[in-house]
């Protein structure tokens, strides 16, 4: 028999929060509620509250995965840049190619990250997990 009852029941998001629309708000730095406020008080800080519209932001966990995200996309694109850059100019400098794309791999990485994990706050806002919602809202 298919006992289905010892698995945990996920409650549904809410109607009015998007995914989409969420974490393309953080993605660009804004509160995945209004919009308008802003995600971060630092380079990686996030707001307690939004200033605009008071949604509680404090309640993020976005832990390592913005990190893990960040690798993954500056992995792919510099590892296929390494590889484009060796068949196209085979006879340049070792040296020169290595500190390129060490430079290329840090500001894109800097630049990725707070992006990372702001689309990953705004998902959580939207899926209402870790008391984004979930239970007095």
């Amino acid at each position: 028999m298919n006992d289905m009852s010892r698995f945990r029941s996920f409650p549904t998001p809410r109607g009015d929060r998007h995914l989409g629309e969420a974490m393309r708000r953080g993605f660009i730095g804004r509160c995945p509620a209004c919009g308008r406020g802003r995600l971060f008080r630092s380079y990686l800080k996030v707001v307690n509250t939004c200033k605009i519209c008071g949604e509680d932001l404090s309640h993020h966990r976005a832990d390592d995965a913005p990190a893990y995200v960040t690798m993954l996309i500056v992995g792919h694109l510099v590892a296929g840049g390494v590889l484009f850059s060796e068949e196209q100019w085979p006879h340049s400098s070792l040296l020169w190619e290595a500190l390129f794309w060490l430079a290329a791999t840090l500001v894109m990485s800097v630049l990725l990250l707070p992006r990372a994990k702001g689309a990953i706050v705004g998902q959580q806002w939207a899926l209402c997990m870790h008391g984004f919602g979930g239970g007095g809202d």
